[in-house]
């Protein structure tokens, strides 16, 4: 029981200190971008960039021909296999 404590004191150093990494990295990440340092800042950008990318989508008749497409690509490695 002993050694389980001693891990789990190990790992809360090991957690604080990177904390402490994180802390100096989103200071440096602020300093380099104030704008980024006002509230909801960052929920914006992000929902600006979802915003921007068109969803992709494949008309009925385009995923008939990948699916005839690829039935033909299975049929040919399974009469391969067996050759």
């Amino acid at each position: 029981m002993a050694e389980r404590d001693s891990q789990r004191q190990w790992a809360k150093i090991g957690a604080g200190a990177r904390l402490m990494e994180i802390d100096q990295e989103r200071a440096a990440i602020l300093k380099a971008f104030p704008e980024l340092g006002r509230p909801g800042a960052v929920r914006h950008m992000a929902a600006a960039l979802a915003a921007g990318r068109p969803k992709r989508r494949f008309s009925a008749a385009a995923r008939r021909r990948m699916s005839a497409g690829m039935r033909k690509y299975w049929a040919r490695r399974k009469a391969e296999g067996k050759g």
